[in-house]
């Protein structure tokens, strides 16, 4: 199964999402494209931006830390993250974007 935004082979959902830092709020902000937009509550500064990612989607999709990996972009608004083990199906998060 899989959308433009997302992959799921061999129990692994791969995550293509375009990121807005200096957000108010940590969220989900719909599709951008071909990705998932996410506003990012931290600024683009070491790495400040890339860890709260990170936990927003640890907590979102149920699985510890050890279980997410920025694969590509971590300079850059668009990024690959990898998640191993999820059962949360990613389309609920299309559901909660608040437009």
């Amino acid at each position: 199964m899989s959308a433009a935004w997302y992959q799921v082979k061999d129990n692994k959902l791969t995550l293509t999402l375009h990121i807005q830092p200096n957000a108010k709020r940590t969220e989900v902000a719909g599709l951008h494209g071909d990705a998932l937009k996410i506003r990012i509550g931290a600024a683009a500064v070491d790495g400040a931006a890339n860890a709260e990612l990170l936990a927003f989607l640890k907590k979102a999709f149920r699985v510890p830390q050890s279980h997410i990996t920025l694969k590509h972009g971590a300079s850059g608004r668009r990024k690959v993250v990898e998640i191993e083990g999820s059962t949360v199906p990613p389309e609920t998060f299309l559901g909660s974007a608040s437009k």
